[in-house]
């Protein structure tokens, strides 16, 4: 039997949790004066960056947290349902069995990288499989992390973790986690700092059991405006939770010009201009775009979201191509092989999955949208900047490189913010800042399910 167990890592999160949770009451409470306690950009976004307003058709969570992308509690793993529509888990959507497609390059990439830390890394990054640590993530530029960061690694060590995201992810999915890393690095200098955590080795991996072509494991990658979840048994593979965001999303940066999440800005509106009139109806939303409006962020892990929108079964056969299409969009950030099981198992819910709208839906309308199925959640929500304030004639503005072009942008975001400062639900939303989260409802995030059913009928 393969240990999946590390053993010297204990599943005792309850003091972590209870100080991220602290802090985030404390923001609530005490709004700009709290934030401005803390200091610096970290501060300044922590809130907004945390915060969303829940769509009128969602619900709080269970326990009680405010909805929105982050600002719940972090829950133990024991007490972990998964996101559901009314409380209640769907049974039997998720089974162990063989996909036929197979895990060894990733199991292998992930071996040698664990074999490459030191004892003292080693203690920094492996939990037990079973650990709270999968639920304790966030998506705000913090330092206040577990595991070990790409910063502190050794020439080698950086190689093998990189090759582990290499085989774990498409080539589209690791161009633009790169892309985001690249895109914080840009953040960091354009907000004059660099040395915490807006940069692109500001990233932490840690390694839940043993890398094994048989027994349960998984690994997180966790930073600003990236956390990837990735759970393996045998040759199945659930990554989600994944968030994936940036600010800004389209600039020039070293002579290179990034567009991120073009392709998920494109696929949506596709998908909503093809609605007719009946289906638009059913599709948009009658709340206001918000500056913030993504639900299933962190500390989300048990939110109650009710399907809304225009129902799968009421496209004709080209909407749900499309429908589809949009989904492959964000499936396709893992490896191939395991994007196209992903797929069909979300081809096989395609009638009873839901498409909804928030916003105007012009090329560049800053707009918020939800796929949602009994085994899929995907959001996508341009909210108001936070830390990037572009001008009307400069869209690729460089980074600030003198007192006098950060006092210049500091004027900048002063003249731009929205009613409510800086950034946060009361901004102007734009999509040169987008949050997105994929997600797996009804209890199988982190591979949760998975793991139940395994040790039901292997242990």
């Amino acid at each position: 039997m393969v240990n999946e167990n590390h053993g010297h890592k204990p599943r005792t999160r309850a003091a972590h949790r209870s100080r991220r949770w602290f802090m985030n009451k404390a923001l609530l409470a005490g709004g700009v004066s709290a934030v401005a306690v803390m200091g610096g950009y970290v501060a300044t976004t922590a809130d907004a960056e945390e915060t969303g307003s829940a769509d009128a058709a969602a619900s709080p969570t269970p326990s009680g947290p405010p909805p929105g992308g982050g600002f719940g509690q972090t829950i133990a793993y024991d007490d972990f349902v998964g996101v559901t529509t009314d409380g209640t888990v769907l049974g039997d959507l998720y089974a162990v069995h063989s996909t036929g497609v197979s895990t060894v390059p990733v199991v292998r990439a992930a071996q040698a990288f664990v074999a490459s830390l030191t004892d003292e890394q080693k203690a920094a990054t492996l939990y037990d499989v079973d650990s709270d640590q999968w639920l304790d993530w966030t998506n705000v530029d913090s330092n206040d992390r577990d595991g070990v960061a790409l910063r502190d690694l050794t020439e080698k060590q950086y190689a093998l973790g990189t090759k582990l995201l290499r085989a774990a992810l498409s080539a589209r999915g690791l161009r633009q986690a790169n892309d985001i890393r690249k895109l914080n690095q840009f953040l960091g200098e354009y907000e004059g700092d660099t040395s915490k955590a807006l940069n692109e080795d500001a990233y932490w991996f840690t390694v839940m059991g043993t890398p094994s072509a048989t027994g349960a494991w998984g690994f997180q990658f966790e930073g600003h405006h990236l956390v990837i979840n990735y759970f393996v048994l045998g040759d199945q593979v659930v990554m989600t939770p994944t968030f994936m965001g940036s600010e800004p999303t389209k600039i020039t940066y070293e002579g290179k010009h990034y567009h991120l999440f073009r392709e998920e800005t494109l696929a949506g509106l596709a998908l909503l201009r093809s609605l007719d009139e009946t289906q638009l109806a059913q599709a948009l939303s009658t709340a206001q775009k918000s500056g913030t409006d993504l639900i299933a962020g962190a500390g989300q892990d048990n939110a109650v979201i009710p399907y809304a929108g225009v129902k799968g079964s009421a496209l004709n056969r080209r909407q749900r191509a499309l429908l589809l299409d949009l989904a492959e969009v964000y499936v396709g950030y893992q490896d191939e092989g395991h994007a196209r099981v992903r797929l069909r198992e979300i081809e096989r819910h395609l009638d009873d999955t839901y498409f909804h709208w928030i916003g105007e839906h012009d090329d560049d309308s800053a707009f918020y949208y939800r796929v949602h199925s009994p085994v899929v959640l995907i959001e996508y929500d341009a909210e108001s900047p936070l830390g990037y304030h572009e001008s009307d004639s400069d869209t690729s503005a460089p980074p600030s490189a003198s007192a006098d072009a950060t006092a210049s942008a500091s004027a900048s975001a002063s003249a731009s913010a929205g009613p409510g400062g800086p950034g946060g639900p009361q901004g102007t939303p734009t999509q040169q800042h987008i949050h997105t989260i994929v997600r797996t409802p009804n209890g199988n995030d982190y591979g949760v399910d998975l793991l139940g059913l395994h040790r039901e009928t292997d242990h």
